[in-house]
């Protein structure tokens, strides 16, 4: 048996779905956010793998007793490859979204 709650005399009866342009609003609103938020969360990941890759470099030039700036050097340079290459590729697959969704539009229409 389910207990039902009797609502307040003062509180505002809730009426999901009766708005259809509502609806299409907020769910582009969460869309959005969600698209900054994976942007974030790629950027993010591309910084880790930078200082993970230096890191790897460095620590593997020192432990094999190589001279400290040629180590220093090459760390930096694969950080800096590292860092393009990420930010290239996410530059890439929006691109590639982009062109994806406006050839869908354009064959749907």
């Amino acid at each position: 048996m389910m207990l039902r709650r009797n609502s307040q005399i003062h509180q505002l009866p809730l009426e999901f779905g009766k708005n259809a342009e509502q609806e299409r609003m907020i769910e582009a609103r969460v869309a959005i956010r969600a698209e900054a938020a994976a942007m974030r969360w790629r950027f993010r990941l591309i910084l880790i793998e930078t200082a993970m890759m230096a890191g790897l470099v460095l620590a593997a030039g020192l432990a094999l007793g190589q001279p400290t700036a040629m180590v220093c050097r090459s760390a930096a340079v694969v950080g800096a490859a590292c860092l393009a290459s990420g930010l290239l590729l996410i530059a890439l697959s929006g691109l590639t979204g982009h062109l994806v969704s406006r050839y869908r539009r354009w064959r749907s229409q």
